[in-house]
């Protein structure tokens, strides 16, 4: 199968790599279509970001098909349309269990600090997929940034009559996918 990996600050390599696993319980085959670029990526691929180990295989913000679903998986099936939530915390830490996942002692990011979806297939845990129907598949590339937009919005917690400035930087760009032309 087609990937693309960073192989070094600067120095993407195109790869043919094996098939994933079959999904096995509570896990998800998945078909990348698109992939959002964010600030996270550049810096990685500029060689800036602290936590991005070489060579990896990119992408944590994605639009991406079910193909299978594994035993116990009742969220998702095969043909949805999903959001990837990338941030896959333990569940088991001290974090996880007072309900702060982003604080995980084991954190993993998927394409961050471990192969993510610049491939076309992949297996993820099911619980990190979010399948909207009426989405399309560069939407749903969006939706994990604009997530995080979201939850600091909430956390700021504005009354009404109050005045805001959001700064950030969204998406630089969303990439589709096409591996035939790799």
């Amino acid at each position: 199968m087609k990937a693309l990996e960073l192989a070094a600050p600067k120095q993407f390599r195109a790869l043919e790599i094996d098939e994933p696993n079959e999904p096995g319980p509570g896990q998800a085959l998945i078909r990348t279509s698109r992939m959002g670029i964010c600030g996270t990526d550049v810096s990685c691929y500029l060689g800036k970001f602290p936590f991005f180990d070489y060579p990896r295989i990119p992408g944590h913000e994605l639009g991406v098909e079910v193909l299978a679903v594994g035993e116990e998986v009742a969220n998702v099936k095969p043909g949805d349309h999903c959001s990837v939530e990338p941030y896959l915390n333990c569940g088991e830490c001290h974090a996880c269990r007072k309900g702060y996942g982003n604080c995980c002692e084991n954190l993993k990011v998927f394409g961050v600090m471990m192969n993510g979806g610049l491939c076309e297939r992949s297996v993820i845990r099911a619980d990190k997929l979010h399948p909207a129907e009426r989405l399309s598949f560069e939407q749903l590339a969006l939706v994990e940034t604009l997530a995080i937009g979201f939850h600091a919005t909430n956390r700021g917690a504005p009354r009404e009559g109050q005045q805001v400035l959001l700064v950030g930087a969204g998406p630089i760009g969303l990439a589709t996918l096409e591996f035939t032309r790799l």
